[in-house]
C-alpha cells in the first residue's frame, strides 16, 4: 500500500490534515507526518531528520508520496532524501500538489489501489473540483472518458438523498467503492447536465457538484458490473452510513467530541439570561417509501388533501406570526401558502403520480427535492437560504402523507433547547414557560427564529460550538443572549453573576407587566393612547391582558390568505363582531386587506406580471381593482360596527383620489344597508395608513378628507430610503429611527394636528425602546405595538416628560444616521 507523508511548518494543521485524510478513508492509507520544531517560543518550521523518519515509518516498495507545504518544507524534504538508499529513494516521490486537497486526492485513489503515478496525477489535479464548482477557469484541459459500448454495459439511474450530497467523505467512500471492482465505472450528474466521468476519480466524481435530490445515471462495463452497480445502489440508499443526527451537521463537525465545561462564544440573538439543563431537539425527517399505486386519481386526492391540512396548519401559523414577529417577517409564511399553490410545482407532482403511478409521498418529495436543489444552485447566499423554507413545507406535507408526528416538543421541565437550527415553524410553537433557552450551532441575529425568540422572550445565543451537540440531556447550561455567550456546567461565580443579571431582567418585566393596566401617562401628565396590533381572533385575549388600551391595528388578511375563495360577508362579520365583543367599548381599528406585493390571493386572477411588487397594485390599489371584494369586507365591517367602537384604516393611501374612490364604495355600502333596514355605525371615523412618501407630501390635503392618520413606519422606511427591507444588502437603510422617516413622520403630525385630527403609530418602531422619547417629543397621540411589547412600553412612558423628549426629538432630526440617533438615545 502507498505511504503519504504531510509535511508542514505547522504541527496542527498537519495533524489536522492528517485526521480529515484518515476519515476518507477509514484508516486504509498509511499516513505519517513531519511538521513543526521543538522550539516552544517559535514553534513553526521543518526538520529534515522529521521528515526522514516520517517517510522510514510508512516506507513501503508500492511507493511514498511527500505533500509539502511551503519554502523550507520542500528544502527538509529533499534533504531527508539524502538519509535514505538509492533503492528506497527511488520508491519516494516529491509532489507539488495543493497540501489539504492534495492529501484527500491522494489518500483516495491510495486506498482504490491506484499505482503511485495514478496516486499523484490525482493528487496534482486536486484543485480541479474546487475550480469547476467555483466556476473558475483552472487553465487544465478537461479529462474526457471514453463511453463504453461493450454488450456487459450496465445503467442505473439514482437520487442522492442523503441532506448533504456528495461532499467529501460520501465522494470517498464513492469512489473506494467503485475502485474494487474490475469493472470500468462511469456517474453522471443528470440533474445538472455534466459529462460522464470516472467514477474512481475523487476529483472527477467532485466535480459532479452532487446535491441532495440530484440524479446520477451510474454505468459499469465488464464482467462484475452487475455487482459493482449493486453495490453503488446499497452504498447510496444507505445514505452513504450517514444518520440524521450526522446530516444535521456540517462536515467539518462530524466527528467532534463533547464540549464539557467553559465559556462558548456565539451570534447575541436575543436578550435575558437563561440557567438550566439542556435539552436536545432533532427533528425527525420523514423518508418515503416507493411503491407503485393502481388508482393514480385516489393517490391525487390524498395529495391534494393533505396539501389543504398543510395550508390550514400554516394559515394558522400565519396568524400567529403576525401578532409575534409584525407583518414584515411574518410574510415567510405567506411563501409558504404559495409554495404549496405553485402550479408548475404541483402538475410536477401530478405527472409522477398520473404517468408513473408513484405514490403521492414519493413524488411529492422527488418535486421537493428538485426545488430545494434548484435554490441550491443560485449564487446569491440569502436566496440559497431560502431552501429551509422548501424543506419545512415539504417536511410537513410529507408528515400529513405519512401519518407521522409532527416537530413537536414536549418538556416536563423546564430546559434551554440544544439543536443545530431551528425553523421558524419550530420557533414559533415553543412555549416560553418551558423553553427558557435556545443554543444552537447554526443561524444569525436576523434569522426569523431568532426574530420570533426575541418576541417570545426566551434568551437565544446562536452560532456555537458544535461540541453542543453531543452534552448529555441535563447537563447544566447557562447562557446570555445579550452578550453572546454560554456556559457549560458553570462555575460557582459565573452563576452568581448571571443569575443577578437575570434578576434583575425579570424584575423589569414583572414591575411592568403589573402596572401594564394602568394609563400611560408621562411625568409631567400627557396621556399617551397605548394600544395592540393583532391579527386573529385569539390575539385579542393577550393584548388586552397585555394592558392594551384599545387595538390600533387589525391585520385582516388572515381572513384571505390561504383559502381557497375570498371570505363571504357573514364569515367576515362574525370574526369583527367576535373581535367588538371582547373589546366592549375600547377602540377596534379594522385595517382594510393589505394583499399584494408579497401577499397575492391565489383566487383573484393576476393581472400583468408586476417586476416590483412592492411598488405596484398593493393595498388600497388592490381593492379598488376589486371593487366587489372591497364592498364586501365594507358591509361586514358596517354591520360589526352597531353597539362597538370600530374605526376604519386605508392602507397604502398615496393620492386624495384613492381616499374618495374608497369613501366613494364605503357610501354605497351605507345605502345597501340602509335601503335592506340593516343597522350600522353612520358616525364610524375613517381613517388612512400613512406609509408612502406622498401621502406625508400632502398629508394636509388628506387630513382634510379622513378622522384619523395612523403612521406606518415599516414601509415607510423603505419607500423613503429606497431599500427592500427583506434585502439583506440593503437591509440597514431601512431603519425607521434615520433622521430622514422621522422628519416625515414629525410632518405627518403637525399636517394632522393643524386639521384637528389624532395621529396614530402602527409600525414596529413603536416597539424600540430607543423610539419611545423621539416618539413622544414629535407628538404623536397613541402607539400600537404587538402586545408582548406593551408592558415596557407603558413603563418607558411613564419615566418620561413630554419637554425632554421634544428636545431629544429635536436633536435627532438634526443627526446624520440612525445609528446617531440610536446613541443618543442609549
Amino acid at each position: 500500500m502507498i505511504g503519504i507523508v504531510i509535511v508542514s511548518h505547522s504541527k496542527q494543521l498537519a495533524l489536522g490534515i492528517q485526521e480529515l485524510a484518515a476519515q476518507m478513508v477509514q484508516g486504509k492509507v498509511s499516513l505519517a507526518v513531519a511538521a513543526g520544531i521543538e522550539d516552544p517560543e517559535n514553534p513553526l518550521g521543518t526538520d529534515p531528520m522529521q521528515v526522514y523518519e516520517a517517510i522510514a515509518s510508512i516506507f513501503s516498495n508500492d511507493g511514498v508520496l511527500v505533500l509539502m507545504d511551503l519554502g523550507s518544507a520542500l528544502m527538509s524534504a529533499e534533504m531527508a532524501l539524502e538519509f535514505l538508499s538509492l533503492e528506497q529513494r527511488e520508491k519516494v516521490h516529491l509532489c507539488e500538489a495543493p497540501l489539504v486537497e492534495g492529501a484527500i486526492a491522494a489518500v483516495v485513489a491510495a486506498a482504490a489501489g491506484h499505482n503511485i503515478q495514478q496516486v499523484m496525477a490525482e493528487a496534482r489535479s486536486a484543485l480541479v473540483a474546487k475550480a469547476t464548482l467555483l466556476g473558475v477557469d483552472n487553465s487544465q484541459p478537461s479529462v474526457t472518458t471514453p463511453t463504453h459500448t461493450e454488450s456487459s454495459t450496465k445503467e442505473i439511474r439514482l437520487t442522492v438523498s442523503n441532506r448533504l450530497g456528495l461532499h467529501a467523505r460520501p465522494a470517498a467512500q464513492f469512489v473506494t467503492t467503485a475502485a474494487k471492482f474490475q469493472a470500468k465505472i462511469q456517474v453522471q450528474n443528470i440533474t445538472k447536465g455534466t459529462n460522464k466521468v470516472r467514477g474512481d476519480s475523487i476529483n472527477q466524481v467532485a466535480t459532479l457538484g452532487v446535491r441532495q435530490g440530484h440524479e446520477l445515471v451510474i454505468t459499469a462495463t465488464g464482467a462484475d458490473a452487475d455487482q459493482a452497480l449493486a453495490a453503488l445502489e446499497a452504498l447510496i440508499a444507505n445514505n452513504f452510513g450517514e444518520d440524521d443526527s450526522i446530516l444535521e451537521l456540517a462536515p467539518a463537525i462530524e466527528n467532534l467530541t463533547p464540549v464539557t465545561s467553559g465559556e462558548l462564544s456565539g451570534i447575541a440573538a436575543s436578550p435575558g439570561v437563561a440557567i438550566a439543563p439542556v435539552v436536545h431537539y432533532q427533528p425527525a425527517s420523514v423518508t418515503p417509501t416507493e411503491y407503485q399505486v393502481e388508482s393514480v386519481e385516489t393517490e391525487w386526492q390524498r395529495l391534494q388533501t393533505a396539501i389543504e391540512t398543510a395550508r390550514q396548519q400554516i394559515q394558522t401559523l400565519f396568524s400567529q406570526a403576525s401578532i409575534q414577529i409584525g407583518d414584515a417577517e411574518a410574510t415567510i409564511f405567506v411563501a409558504h401558502l404559495l409554495f404549496l399553490e405553485d402550479p408548475v410545482l404541483l402538475e410536477a407532482v401530478r405527472q409522477r403520480i398520473y404517468e408513473h403511478h408513484l405514490n403521492a409521498e414519493v413524488a411529492w418529495q422527488a418535486v421537493v427535492d428538485e426545488v430545494a436543489s434548484s435554490y441550491h444552485k443560485l449564487e446569491d447566499s440569502y436566496l440559497q437560504e431560502r431552501v429551509e423554507d422548501v424543506v419545512d413545507v415539504g417536511q410537513r406535507v410529507l408528515r400529513l402523507l405519512t401519518g407521522t408526528a409532527g416537530n413537536f416538543l414536549e418538556l416536563a421541565e423546564p430546559a434551554i433547547l440544544v439543536a443545530t437550527d431551528l425553523t421558524p415553524s419550530d420557533t414559533i410553537g415553543l412555549d416560553p414557560s418551558k423553553v427558557l433557552g435556545i443554543c444552537t450551532t447554526s443561524g444569525s441575529a436576523t434569522s426569523h427564529s431568532a426574530i420570533i425568540a426575541r418576541t417570545l422572550g426566551i434568551p437565544a445565543v446562536l452560532g456555537v460550538d458544535a461540541g453542543i451537540l453531543y452534552l448529555e440531556d441535563g447537563t447544566i447550561m447557562a447562557l446570555d443572549g445579550e452578550s453572546g455567550k454560554a456556559w457549560v456546567q458553570p462555575e460557582a461565580d459565573t452563576l452568581t453573576v448571571l443569575e443577578a443579571k437575570r434578576e434583575a431582567w425579570q424584575t423589569t418585566q414583572q414591575e411592568a407587566l403589573a402596572k401594564a393596566h394602568q394609563p400611560a401617562i408621562t411625568r409631567d401628565g400627557r396621556q399617551v393612547n397605548v394600544f395592540a396590533n393583532i391579527g386573529s381572533i385569539a390575539d385579542v385575549q393577550l393584548a388586552l391582558a397585555s394592558g392594551a388600551e384599545g387595538v390600533g391595528l387589525l391585520r385582516t388578511e388572515f381572513l384571505y390568505i390561504g383559502k381557497t375563495s375570498a371570505p363571504t360577508e357573514e364569515e367576515q362579520l362574525e370574526v369583527y363582531q367576535a373581535i367588538a365583543q371582547v373589546l366592549d367599548q375600547q377602540p377596534l381599528i379594522i385595517r382594510t386587506l393589505d394583499v399584494g406585493g408579497d401577499k397575492p390571493l391565489p383566487y383573484i386572477k393576476p393581472g400583468v406580471p408586476e417586476t416590483n411588487p412592492f411598488l405596484g397594485c398593493r393595498g388600497i390599489r388592490f381593492c379598488l381593482e376589486h371593487p366587489d371584494l372591497f364592498k364586501t369586507q365594507l358591509r361586514a365591517i358596517l354591520r360589526a360596527s352597531t353597539g362597538h367602537n370600530i374605526k376604519i384604516m386605508l392602507p397604502m393611501i398615496a393620492t386624495i383620489t384613492e381616499v374618495r374612490a374608497a369613501k366613494a364604495i364605503l357610501n354605497e355600502a351605507q345605502r345597501e344597508l340602509s335601503q335592506a333596514g340593516i343597522p350600522f355605525d353612520a358616525a364610524m371615523e375613517v381613517g388612512i395608513m400613512v406609509e408612502v412618501p406622498s401621502a406625508v407630501a400632502i398629508a394636509d390635503q388628506l387630513a382634510a378628507e379622513v378622522d384619523f392618520f395612523s403612521i406606518g413606519t415599516n414601509d415607510l422606511s423603505q419607500y423613503v430610503m429606497a431599500g427592500d427591507r427583506n434585502n439583506p444588502r440593503v437591509a440597514n437603510l431601512t431603519d425607521a429611527l434615520h433622521p430622514a422617516v422621522l422628519r416625515m413622520v414629525q410632518q405627518t403630525v403637525q399636517a394632522g394636528h393643524g386639521a384637528g385630527i389624532w395621529v396614530g403609530l402602527c409600525g414596529e418602531l413603536a416597539a424600540d425602546s430607543a423610539a419611545t422619547a423621539i416618539l413622544l417629543g414629535l407628538g404623536l397621540d397613541e402607539l400600537s405595538v404587538n402586545p408582548q411589547a406593551i408592558p415596557i412600553l407603558k413603563q418607558a412612558i411613564a419615566q418620561l416628560s413630554i419637554g425632554e423628549c421634544e428636545a431629544i426629538a429635536a436633536s435627532a432630526l438634526q443627526l446624520d444616521s440612525a445609528e446617531q440617533v440610536r446613541q443618543l438615545t442609549a
